[in-house]
Formats: C-alpha cells, sequence, structure tokens
C-alpha cells in the first residue's frame, strides 16, 4: 500500500517573536488532523496536561491524535521518524530555531520523496523586528528570514499591522502578510492556507550565537524577579525559563530585547536559557549579573 506523501511546513521567525504561543494554539485547536510538531523544547509549550495521553523519552501524545516531539540534531533522521510512524501523520511541523534559516530546513523536505513541501511561515515581532533589522550585527539574518517566506503571520499587532512595517516587508517579500492578532484561527492557516513560491533565494551566514544556561534551587518573588531581569546584559536578547517563587510557588519568564514578561507557574527546579549574538556577549558577563 502507497502511503500519502507526508506535508511539510517550516515555522521560522527570529527569537521572541512567538513561534511557541503560535504552536500553542495549533495544537489547541479542534483541526481534526494527526499533527507531528518538531520543536527545539517542548517543555516550553504549554500543553493542557488533559490532552496528553502518553510520555516517551522526547515524545508527547495527544488526545487529538496530535505528537509533539523536540527536534533531533539531525534533520533527516527526524525527518525519517516522522515517515515511519504508523498511522502517519497528516501534517508535519518543524520549528526552526530563533538563529536558523528556515529554508534549509525546507531544501530537506524538498529532497525527500515522501514528503511534500508545505511552505515557510516567518512570524514577525512587529514591536521589535523593525529595530533589529536595522541592527548592523543581526539585521541581515532577520531579513532574510522574511525573503523565504511563503506567509508572513505579524504578532504582537493589536492594533493592526503598523504601515510602515507592512511596507517594509512588502520590499522584501511578496508574501501574504497576516496579523496573528485577528486570525480566527490558526491551524488553517499553517496546513492549507500557504502557497509555497516556485524558488528559495540564497541566504546569508548568521553571526555566531552565544547561549547559556542554568540550573538551580534558586527563589525569587515577582518584584525582585522582574527588576533581575530588567537588568540583564544588553546583548543577551532572549531568556526563558521557570524559576522557584518566593510569593508563588514558581515563575514563568520571558525577555525578549528590553521587554520582560513573568506569570504564574509551577516547576520543581529553577530552570533558565538565554542566547544574545556572541559579539556583545561573554559567559563571564552572563554569570556575574544572574550571581549578583
Amino acid at each position: 500500500m502507497t502511503l500519502p506523501r507526508l506535508p511539510l511546513t517550516v515555522l521560522g521567525g527570529y527569537l521572541g517573536a512567538g513561534k511557541t504561543t503560535l504552536l500553542n494554539r495549533l495544537l489547541a485547536e479542534d483541526h481534526g488532523q494527526r499533527i507531528m510538531v518538531m520543536v527545539n523544547d517542548f517543555g516550553a509549550i504549554n500543553i493542557d496536561a488533559s490532552l496528553i495521553t502518553a510520555a516517551d523519552g522526547d515524545t508527547l501524545t495527544l488526545s487529538n491524535g496530535c505528537v509533539c516531539c523536540t527536534m533531533s540534531s539531525d534533520l533527516f533522521m527526524a525527518m525519517g521518524d516522522a515517515l515511519d510512524r504508523r498511522p502517519r501523520p497528516d501534517h508535519l511541523v518543524i520549528e526552526a530555531s530563533g538563529v536558523a534559516d528556515p529554508a534549509k530546513i525546507a531544501d530537506a523536505a524538498r529532497t525527500e520523496p515522501e514528503m511534500s513541501y508545505g511552505g515557510i511561515a516567518v512570524v514577525v515581532d512587529s514591536e521589535n523586528w523593525p529595530a533589529l533589522a536595522d541592527d548592523p550585527l543581526i539585521g541581515a539574518q532577520l531579513q532574510d528570514q522574511v525573503r523565504v517566506a511563503d506567509m508572513l503571520l505579524i504578532s504582537k499587532a493589536e492594533n493592526g499591522i503598523p504601515e510602515a512595517l507592512a511596507a517594509r516587508l512588502k520590499s522584501l517579500s511578496p508574501a501574504p502578510q497576516i496579523d496573528l492578532a485577528t486570525a480566527p484561527e490558526v491551524a488553517p492557516l499553517l496546513l492549507s492556507g500557504i502557497l509555497p513560491r516556485p524558488f528559495t533565494p540564497k541566504t546569508a551566514a548568521h553571526p555566531p550565537y552565544l547561549g547559556w544556561s542554568h540550573e538551580s534551587e534558586t527563589r525569587y518573588s515577582r518584584a525582585g524577579l522582574f527588576e533581575k531581569l530588567s537588568n540583564a546584559p544588553e546583548g543577551l536578547y532572549r531568556i526563558k525559563g521557570k524559576v522557584l517563587g518566593l510569593d508563588a510557588p514558581a515563575w514563568e519568564v520571558h525577555r525578549v530585547g528590553r521587554q520582560v514578561e513573568i506569570k504564574r507557574s509551577e516547576t520543581d527546579r529553577t530552570r533558565l536559557v538565554a542566547l544574545g549574538p556572541a559579539a556583545n556577549l561573554t559567559t563571564e558577563e552572563i554569570e556575574s549579573w544572574w550571581a549578583a
């Protein structure tokens, strides 16, 4: 029996643009499809515990037929795992890391005869993208992510997509621009709403990035944690994780640029990860900031 080709959609976008929030919405919607989502770390996705029917290593099986797993370091092995599943998923969505070139993942799908290319959707942070795109160190990388997109999903635009942003994005890509704030559902967008373009523009290599992770029993009040994150090193663009609390069981934290978000959560340990351009950071600077 010949199985149908597996459609692959690639989800891209820079650090903190809102890719994980988008995947949360996708997995929660009643789309009636067996979707397999590959992410860098599914621990960041707030999957309702009532939806999880089984957990096996780096894979979660959900009651709605979806599967969520962490991204293998070997892209072709990860794609092979998806193709070998029985029943085979109806659709595969791969989240590219914030500093990755989504076109490279899309190229892998084009060379796999058992897959069909479903396009690249790139999430654009309407608040931070314009300034980041002008940054001499990382600006070319953000612009290249837009150039390879088949669909642009605009996040954090509660009052509509700013005209200046829409015009600038249009100058880089003819891809349609969708305001996520007004989109009633995201499944139709990601699973059937993308019209892939018949070419792949060349992209430039991005600058090196410095990653940092921390795990401890450290506890913070919300106010103290907000002050700590607000005073993080300038070059540490993206911070996320969970921190044990003094005035709550724990806090889920996100820092994108200078914007800090903290909300109640639960965890058994403080665990944080952070990332920024290596030219603007040192590990010693990060460790000194956190230990202060």
